[in-house]
């Protein structure tokens, strides 16, 4: 198990926790007591350190590296997969994945970024940071997810759109734009859940639904807390101070209504319960079907487009 550094009293415990367990074992007595005094110590402590999380702290944990992809998602609520491959123009961009999916007898098209589970993975996924073609792949699915009047769900996890040269050269920014576009003017209900990391338009090009929320544990802005101190302050040094000036973490959001909920996270967060976070995830995208349903494919639109037209504020001076 990896300890991120402001876990390290519960590392502390759990090392004892280990030891303790290994000369029960080892000696073949009875040490339940002191067991079970650990285990309740840890149980709280986890309770306390995630109690009053700071940004940086959130973006942590949005980035560890046991923490659940949209792949274990689909493994977790889908009943059934079919993976669809390619945009039908470049290639088949591994950095994202989508197809047709089946969730307790409900039809959908699932989308999401994949940053791969180790080193090898994560090449291939190129870390979830897409080119344009995975943009273009992902807005081929949603025409046929329409075509075929299946509602749209798409996971989030990516530290940008890949900012190469030949992402450029191929339309990168189009690409997102064109996403942008005709995912307003979809005739289908489209759920975004971030279920990571979700920086500037590689997280906006399969974020534009009539319900987008967010895990407890993830952040949403336009530039990852390192870019930014190196922008401002000309050092990665000043990170924690960009992430707390950013105002990325889901409550942020929530108040200035950029998303519309926040999906409660275990205490220890989704890679220590990933089980657990996939039942509430699950639950969450089933309820948000059912509602969006109620509504005609034009009143759906309307209210999409009025939502995002909303966002934001001003101060005339």
């Amino acid at each position: 198990m990896q300890f991120l550094d402001f876990e390290q009293p519960l590392e502390e415990l759990t090392q004892q926790l280990d030891k303790i367990k290994a000369i029960a074992l080892k000696n073949d007595v009875d040490m339940s007591p002191s067991i079970k005094e650990l285990e309740v110590s840890i149980e709280q402590t986890r309770a306390k350190i995630y109690e009053n999380l700071n940004p940086w702290q959130r973006v942590q944990l949005s980035r560890h590296p046991s923490r659940p992809y949209t792949e274990y998602y689909i493994e977790q609520i889908c009943d059934s997969f079919k993976e669809l491959h390619g945009d039908r123009n470049v290639k088949d961009d591994k950095a994202i994945i989508g197809g047709m999916a089946e969730i307790d007898g409900e039809h959908v098209m699932l989308i999401g970024h994949q940053k791969g589970k180790n080193t090898k993975l994560r090449q291939l996924r190129n870390f979830g940071m897409a080119n344009p073609e995975g943009y273009r792949k992902a807005l081929r699915l949603m025409r046929i997810a329409e075509k075929f009047n299946r509602p749209v769900v798409t996971l989030i996890d990516t530290p940008g759109a890949f900012p190469g040269l030949e992402a450029e050269e191929r339309g990168q920014g189009e690409a997102i734009a064109r996403n942008l576009f005709e995912m307003f003017k979809l005739k289908v209900p489209i759920i975004c859940v971030i279920i990571g990391e979700a920086a500037s338009g590689g997280a906006l090009g399969i974020g534009i639904g009539d319900k987008v929320a967010m895990l407890e544990n993830t952040w949403y802005t336009v530039i990852s807390p390192e870019n930014c101190s190196t922008i401002l302050w000309r050092s990665w040094d000043y990170k924690v101070q960009a992430a707390d000036q950013l105002k990325l973490t889901s409550k942020d959001m929530s108040e200035f209504k950029l998303i519309d909920d926040v999906i409660k996270e275990p205490i220890g967060a989704a890679h220590n319960h990933p089980e657990e976070m996939a039942a509430t995830l699950k639950t969450y995208i089933l309820d948000a079907i059912k509602e969006l349903k109620k509504d005609k494919p034009e009143k759906l639109i309307e209210k999409r487009i009025e939502k995002f037209s909303n966002m934001g504020f001003y101060k005339e001076s």
